[in-house]
């Protein structure tokens, strides 16, 4: 198998883990702990991979979330394409952060996702969410950096730039 095989299967294979982590049933008391797969794993590939990861990419997976998660059509697609574009807008300069810095901007953008999703579901209707509910953003930041040095270790075995 050649390498831009490989490099397309393990970017493909990365995103569909994402969408099907994102399924994975937890305690009622654990949900509030459940990070934001798809915007991870989106946000590591917008910033190691310069041509792979495009908002309409985003636009795309946020549909396949949330066909898979039974929400309303369009909201995550709408969030994933925001963490996205500020992901590429800011790349240049989001790769030459130190770790506790790039995580320190992750919080940040799963935050702004989280107000974002505040804002729709106020829009449609739902009640205010829990404070328990603003866990979510911060276990994302806490694993981001065992994230991405696992993803990059195994980018960097598999040789796929």
């Amino acid at each position: 198998m050649n390498k831009q095989r490989v490099a397309s299967l393990w970017f493909v294979g990365t995103l569909l883990f994402a969408l099907l982590s994102m399924l994975v049933p937890l305690p009622g008391v654990l949900q509030p702990f459940k990070p934001y797969w798809p915007a991870l794993f989106l946000l590591y590939w917008s910033l190691e991979s310069n041509d792979r990861v495009s908002l309409g990419l985003a636009f795309i997976i946020g549909l396949f979330a949330d066909l898979l998660d039974g929400v309303v059509l369009g909201e995550q697609a709408l969030r994933l394409c925001a963490i996205v574009f500020i992901a590429l807008r800011f790349r240049s300069r989001l790769r030459f952060f130190p770790m506790w810095q790039l995580t320190l901007a992750v919080l940040a953008l799963l935050l702004n996702d989280r107000v974002l999703l505040l804002i729709v579901r106020t829009f449609a209707g739902e009640p205010l969410p829990p404070a328990s509910w603003w866990i979510s953003p911060f276990v994302g930041a806490a694993l981001w950096p065992f994230l991405f040095l696992l993803m990059d270790d195994l980018r960097m075995r598999l040789r796929i730039q």
